[in-house]
């Protein structure tokens, strides 16, 4: 890992570098926001083939030893039980006002060892909330993403490519220990692999060179909201809890204890105030987070988008936003765009279906 003065770097800096990669911060971490093909071409490689995302500026820490799991399954609002060792679940870190202060993937490698994987400015906090040893700085990740993603990582570690949906396995790459997760941030099927800093770039040399088009965090972005993801500090963060987010799933009731726990079961009990919709508004201008959203012929404001952007593959802007529980699908609102009402209605989310495995 390298530091910057203005922050961190990814072990593979210098791949994107010469890929012509255009640098950005996000989190505190220099990334590639795109390649010089463009975003909307990056996020069609990944719809329609393969596309490689270096996504090391995610946390790693290290949770193991005997009670590992009981100190996880106490804070965390998922329930471990649900899963296993070798898979991967997806879960909440609440505050006490129920606020979700991370979204979080945990690997559960082995019995006594769980990786836990934070929002890149998050890990501190996250350590300091479940404990842990932070090793973000030991390896970079790298999400292979799309219908040709096994396929191409098959030629380079046949475990990887073999790893089950939300499953979790070891394989070894030039003689050193990587592990293979089948999970993403795309709304496609795909890997993700932590590797080693010392063999990092001859690996994603090695994706890039199977045919895996180079992608970055615009290309990210914009194929997680086709996919109805959800993005920290933007559909969650503090006063958005899982229920307002639609994310009631992640929450183990049966559970006896998890951190929030009381205030998210007061929300439950008068039901939440707002709730995540999808927006699909007319024509291509995309809708930005922070835009006011309206209804009725008196044009009341009802909500906010949380994120938005232009759906390479639907070619109309979309958003996200929260918004009263009564709005339904099907509901059409108006969205202020740089002080321009624009014509919306309300959709079921995903807003590009997941393809059939």
């Amino acid at each position: 890992m390298i530091v910057h003065q203005g922050g961190r770097s990814s072990p593979l800096e210098a791949c994107h570098e010469a890929l012509g990669a255009r640098m950005v911060d996000f989190g505190g971490w220099r990334m590639p926001l795109s390649y010089p093909a463009g975003t909307v071409a990056e996020h069609l490689a990944c719809r329609s083939s393969a596309a490689a995302f270096d996504v090391s500026h995610l946390g790693t820490v290290r949770v193991s030893g005997p009670d590992a799991y009981g100190r996880l399954n106490s804070v965390l609002t998922n329930d471990l039980a649900r899963i296993g060792s070798g898979r991967a679940q997806y879960t909440h870190l609440l505050d006490e006002d129920a606020s979700v202060m991370d979204d979080l993937i945990v690997w559960w490698r082995d019995e006594q060892v769980f990786d836990v994987m934070p929002n890149a400015s998050n890990t501190d906090a996250v350590v300091a909330a479940i404990g842990g040893v932070d090793v973000t700085a030991d390896r970079a990740v790298i999400a292979v993403q799309g219908p040709a993603a096994r396929r191409l990582i098959a030629g380079l570690a046949a475990e990887a490519a073999d790893v089950a949906r939300f499953g979790v396995t070891g394989f070894e790459w030039k003689g050193e220990s990587c592990i293979a997760a089948g999970t993403g941030y795309t709304g496609e099927d795909g890997v993700e692999c932590a590797v080693p800093v010392p063999v990092a770039p001859l690996f994603w040399d090695a994706v890039i060179g199977a045919g895996a088009c180079p992608a970055g965090l615009g290309a990210r972005d914009t194929l997680r909201l086709e996919a109805g993801l959800p993005l920290h500090g933007h559909e969650l963060g503090p006063g958005i809890t899982p229920l307002q987010a639609g994310l009631g799933w992640v929450v183990a009731w049966s559970k006896p204890a998890f951190r929030g726990r009381a205030a998210l079961e007061a929300e439950r009990a008068t039901g939440p105030s707002r709730v995540l919709r999808g927006l699909v508004v007319e024509g291509r201008r995309p809708p930005r987070h922070g835009c006011p959203v309206h209804k009725g012929p008196d044009g009341v404001k009802v909500g906010v988008v949380t994120s938005g952007n232009f759906s390479p593959v639907l070619g109309s802007g979309i958003g996200l936003a929260l918004l009263p529980p009564d709005v339904a699908t099907g509901d059409r609102l108006d969205v202020d765009i740089r002080g321009r009402r624009v014509p919306a209605i309300v959709v079921e989310l995903p807003f590009v279906p997941r393809p059939a495995a």
